[in-house]
């Protein structure tokens, strides 16, 4: 669980100027699989951004819900693990009437590489070396900025 506060001086590249708040609630579950005894990992996150506009009071609110699991683990004999990651999930944007203003549900495939730093069966020690898009997204992707700029204004 986190929750803090910011100022972004220049929202979405449009000049505004909003204060925000932002709360993130999340879990992880590790837990090993096969005879290799690889970890595997399953993460829930959901967040609420708030952004309100200085000049005018106006607020728009994202809510995020999110699991990203791992499909396969393989260790690749090289000192390195590729990880198949299945992220899916929806944000929904609100304006300041509280109805949805914009949607980005659906999900991703993506395979990272990292280095096992010698123990392959042991996460905590993996250092992050690349990551590949494997298949975008299946859902709408809404423009954030294109939503919720003009109700910000």
């Amino acid at each position: 669980h986190e929750e803090d506060t910011f100022v972004d001086e220049d929202f979405c590249g449009a000049g505004l100027t909003v204060d925000g708040t932002f709360v993130v609630r999340g879990s992880l579950l590790v837990v090993a699989h096969g005879p290799d005894g690889l970890a595997y990992f399953v993460e829930h996150i959901s967040t609420t951004v708030t952004s309100t506009n200085r000049a005018n009071g106006k607020t728009v609110t994202v809510d995020s819900s999110v699991v990203n699991k791992a499909l396969r683990v393989t260790d690749n004999g090289d000192g390195t693990l590729t990880i198949l990651v299945l992220a899916t999930g929806n944000d929904v944007f609100y304006g300041p009437d509280g109805k949805a203003i914009g949607r980005n549900p659906g999900q991703i495939r993506v395979e990272i590489l990292v280095d096992h730093g010698g123990t392959p069966t042991d996460p905590s020690d993996d250092e992050f070396l690349a990551e590949r898009l494997v298949k975008g997204s299946t859902g709408r992707s809404d423009d954030f900025c294109e939503a919720a700029v003009p109700a910000l204004s």
